[in-house]
């Protein structure tokens, strides 16, 4: 059964009045075909504001389900690649290379943010204030700070679907088949979990130089306080730097850390983790009271294995050692999951057998049919409810991706309240919640 066909006046007035629901909906097949279907002026208008790499992939996802009118970046050889792509902008989205530009417009619906991680927050707040839905990449945030001004926000905002790029959530063979098996206690009681997440490079020293005259380095640095550049800080290696980062904490563990948390039901409001152990933890670079001294080499942890306590005594281990993947362990049976594979005696045994059916995945879907991660961000635009990757859950599960980068970097055991989100008895740990703004750039608070 192929979805009605819906002019953007009716999908815009539709989905403001569905958006709060939370009810299932019927099946239908919500496709990329479906939406091409529709009249040229029918369909959702998306502008993309960071289009490289991973922002052009995620622009090409989108253009099946509404049409890019605008695209923006900092270096202005993306925005005008993604212009000309047949896939994005098809030479007819206007470029820019500020994302106000974007938000100003009032007939674009849909944001997706997909910059370095510095800008989430500040782009994705100020995209819900201008009246848009949002597809940001992980990780969400980069504080403790951020995971509260983006819940409020969101909550501010309850018209407006709010997305996160996590697609590991909608695996259905390997992770959301291991979160059932989790969740209906097929393993017994959990004791631990091993998220690998492996560790961040190790590089440099690096020269500085002239920033390539495409490039606005001073609007890429953002809210951080300037530097001179250096061509290893900025696009993908950004990662590897605390500035605009959280290194392998928040690269990866962002989607590991959410499946364990999802997996034993400590993702949602007041749950987490009660202390984080820090110790031992390596960083490429000299360190002083949680700070890098030297600022011409990647400075995330390239070396640890963070030990975070749950309700329960249940223990995750947050590691650069073994396999990147989820490793669960309980009374009666142990697994492992990647992208690759689900490993283990109850997966080879088939313990699931007849227990992992249409409507478990229904329930890990929020009521909606399984399919493809963009699918089900434009089907609750249109019908309503939560998205599989809802901003609620994620921050929670960034939360200890956070508290596991401040305990690495402090080199100590961190004590945790979840219920009241504050650090308990450590001053210096509790300086890390937040960080410094530069003037002009502040995050917007609602």
């Amino acid at each position: 059964m192929q979805p009605k066909q819906t002019t953007r006046r009716e999908f815009i007035k539709k989905s403001a009045a569905l958006t709060t629901a939370s009810t299932a909906v019927p099946y239908f097949a919500w496709t990329e075909k479906a939406f091409a279907n529709q009249a040229k002026n029918d369909r959702p208008r998306i502008g993309c504001v960071g289009v490289g790499s991973m922002g052009s992939g995620d622009a090409r996802g989108h253009s099946g389900f509404g049409d890019i009118v605008a695209v923006c970046d900092v270096d202005t050889r993306h925005a005008e690649r993604a212009k000309k792509d047949g896939r994005i902008g098809k030479g007819k989205a206007d470029a820019y290379g500020d994302y106000r530009k974007v938000l100003e417009r009032d007939d674009i619906d849909v944001v997706s943010v997909v910059t370095p991680d510095h800008w989430h927050v500040k782009i994705a707040i100020e995209a819900l204030e201008a009246g848009k839905h949002v597809f940001c990449q992980k990780p969400l945030t980069l504080t403790l700070e951020e995971n509260q001004l983006i819940r409020r926000a969101c909550q501010k905002h309850k018209d407006k679907i709010f997305f996160v790029g996590t697609q590991q959530r909608s695996d259905r063979n390997k992770f959301l088949r291991a979160v059932n098996m989790v969740q209906k206690g097929l393993l017994g009681d959990i004791k631990k979990i091993t998220v690998g997440i492996n560790g961040s490079p190790t590089g440099g020293p690096f020269a500085t130089a002239t920033p390539p005259k495409e490039l606005n380095w001073d609007m890429w640095q953002g809210q951080v306080q300037p530097v001179d550049y250096r061509e290893k800080r900025c696009h993908y290696q950004f990662r590897w730097w605390y500035e605009y980062s959280g290194g392998k904490f928040t690269d990866w563990g962002a989607h590991h850390v959410d499946i364990a948390q999802w997996a034993i039901q400590q993702n949602g409001d007041g749950q987490g983790p009660l202390e984080i152990d820090g110790r031992g933890c390596k960083h490429p670079v000299k360190m002083k009271d949680g700070h890098t001294q030297e600022d011409d080499k990647y400075n995330t942890s390239h070396d640890f294995s963070v030990k975070c306590k749950f309700p329960g005594g249940i223990i995750m281990d947050v590691t650069s050692h073994g396999p990147n993947g989820v490793t669960f362990e309980g009374t009666k049976g142990r697994m492992f999951v990647n992208r690759g594979k689900i490993t283990g005696k109850p997966i080879e045994e088939k313990w699931d057998k007849d227990l992992y059916t249409a409507e478990d995945v229904q329930r890990l879907y929020k009521g909606k049919p399984h399919e493809g991660h963009k699918n089900n961000f434009y089907r609750c635009i249109r019908d309503g409810g939560l998205p599989v990757s809802d901003a609620f859950s994620h921050v929670q599960a960034m939360s200890t991706c956070h508290l596991s980068a401040i305990a690495a970097r402090l080199d100590r055991v961190i004590k945790w309240d979840p219920k009241a989100e504050k650090i308990l008895g450590d001053d210096q740990a509790a300086s890390f919640v937040a960080r410094d703004r530069r003037k002009g750039f502040e995050i917007l608070s609602v």
